[in-house]
């Protein structure tokens, strides 16, 4: 009897902490928006966001998050986003959303995922108004998504610093990435004759004349 009573707890507490309900969720939702505009979280409501859940705004879990909702402007989630997102990672309060954090990790070690999560990072945070991305939202960006992992960080900020370019365009994007995962540290793969953005022969050749004079 005592097993069965056991048994019937141990469905309740799993039933009561894991089942989702949209409506706590759209409830959630609420806390960090305006009676002005009640279906958009924005800058302030996200800084919230952020502190209940024990997140840094800049830190890569966020792009992730924004990512799984399809969020499509940096620094706000619309009702419809974050119902999209939170649905499917079954959160309505943010202990589950904290849950999850490890999870939301673990899918930039897919590199598929990645390669996602970084194409997707260019249209969300570069400004609308504008086809191509500023200089200094790159540099931002490309520091949560490569700086860590690409050993040529570091000099590709230093050059873009030192560089004519103010803003970086989709295919030049595109292109770092596959840089920073396939050209070797001394830079000696490098083929400038190849299908490489014109930006990036010239970071190698910055490179080259930096390192040549140390």
């Amino acid at each position: 009897m005592g097993t069965e009573d056991e048994e019937s707890a141990r469905r309740y507490y799993n039933k009561s902490e894991e089942s989702f309900s949209s409506k706590k969720c759209l409830t959630w939702f609420k806390v960090y928006t305006t009676t002005l505009e009640p279906d958009i979280l924005g800058p302030e409501g996200m800084e919230k966001f952020c502190k209940d859940i024990s997140v840094d705004p800049e830190n890569v879990v966020m792009l992730v998050l924004a990512y799984k909702m399809g969020a499509k402007q940096m620094g706000y989630f619309s009702q419809y986003e974050w119902l999209k997102g939170l649905t499917e990672l079954q959160c309505d309060t943010a202990s589950k959303v904290q849950s999850k954090l490890d999870y939301l990790k673990q899918c930039l070690d897919d590199p598929n995922m990645y390669k996602s999560i970084y194409r997707y990072a260019y249209d969300f945070a570069r400004d609308k108004d504008q086809r191509s991305m500023d200089t200094d939202t790159a540099k931002a960006m490309l520091q949560v998504l490569l700086g860590k992992q690409w050993a040529m960080y570091p000099e590709f900020e230093q050059f873009l610093n030192t560089s004519k370019y103010k803003v970086i365009n989709k295919d030049q994007w595109c292109n770092i990435l596959e840089f920073s995962r396939t050209i070797n540290n001394d830079v000696s793969n490098y083929d400038i004759d190849g299908a490489w953005p014109v930006m990036l022969d010239e970071f190698v050749e910055w490179l080259r004349q930096k390192r040549s004079t140390r």
